[in-house]
């Protein structure tokens, strides 16, 4: 029996998360086949990667991407840009019939981290795939509040600042609105709050996490199960994300000011605290970039899932 042929996609932004993306999807997708990228610097590293691997390029951006002949077999665009670029994108996408996989922190579609919500947005003509701080923190306040109240949790996302380029610059604010929305919508805390740190260091150093839960007291080794579960679930599609040291717990005094981001009748309070490394796969850029690692390798299995609707709809 013959296999189903590939959907067909296309990148737009041929930055560092765009040319990692590209490079995941034509080397290790068994779904899908990259049939164009778009960039706006006819020199950039990204299209002329894109050249070598046999996919068609334009530096004109989304209306050189709509003008390419390679365009008319394309389904799903994957949109590498910036918050402030995405709506023109968005609208422009939609009019041309085509699904978008959106890795800004535009945030027009619904949120989309698979390890909690993978096949809840499967009609849906744009899925947002929050932030790289996002897609690494808001899995473990899932597991903390799956398990008892979380009435704020607050995450550190701290990423080499060489791993940062000009289109995640200009949306650090959205990344961080972005990414404190989705830690309540889908990590299902109370109240969130986001910090993106970009560290100068040399030699840059790996990402790193943590996240801290306010929460309402409960059994400690339920809660450890849960987070530790959700660290090898996410380690499946990104095999370099680890807890860098056991789950800590401690509780909150009468006392201490914590006790005001929880609702004035909550008793008995404790802080569950979750430190977390990233490694990146280094397909294209160095392994201590796990923050692009990580929200590529998350796109790349929402846009496989996507693809391939009736496959999954009994399990959204």
């Amino acid at each position: 029996m013959a296999s189903n042929p590939r959907t067909r996609v296309a990148v737009l932004g041929s930055g560092n998360i765009g040319t990692d993306l590209m490079i995941k999807v034509s080397r290790w997708s068994r779904s899908l086949e990259m049939a164009a990228m778009a960039g706006v610097e006819p020199g950039s590293e990204g299209l002329a990667r894109a050249r070598q691997l046999g996919v068609a390029t334009t530096p004109g951006g989304i209306d050189g991407l709509l003008a390419l002949p390679e365009f008319r077999d394309v389904a799903i665009v994957f949109d590498a840009t910036s918050a402030a670029e995405h709506p023109r994108h968005d609208t422009l996408l939609r009019a041309a019939g085509r699904r978008v996989v959106d890795l800004t922190p535009a945030a027009l579609g619904p949120y989309v981290v698979p390890p909690i919500n993978l096949g809840s947005h499967l009609d849906a003509p744009n899925v947002n795939m929050v932030t790289c701080a996002g897609q690494a923190t808001i899995p473990i306040v899932a597991a903390v509040s799956a398990f008892t109240t979380v009435y704020h949790a607050e995450i550190v996302a701290t990423l080499a600042a060489t791993s940062a380029g000009p289109g995640t610059r200009a949306s650090l604010d959205d990344s961080i609105r972005t990414t404190a929305h989705a830690i309540e919508t889908v990590g299902g805390a109370a109240r969130g709050k986001a910090v993106i740190i970009l560290d100068p260091a040399d030699p840059p150093s790996t990402m790193r996490d943590r996240v801290h839960c306010l929460v309402k007291a409960c059994g400690e080794e339920g809660v450890r199960t849960s987070v530790e579960l959700m660290v090898d679930q996410v380690s499946t599609h990104v095999p370099g994300y680890r807890l860098r040291a056991p789950v800590r717990f401690a509780r909150v005094a009468d006392d201490d000011p914590l006790r005001a981001l929880a609702p004035a009748d909550a008793a008995d309070l404790m802080r569950v605290s979750v430190h977390l490394e990233v490694e990146g796969a280094a397909h294209y850029l160095p392994a201590y970039a796990g923050n692009l690692d990580i929200m590529t390798s998350a796109a790349l299995r929402a846009a496989e899932w996507l693809a391939l609707p009736r496959a999954h709809e009994t399990c959204a």
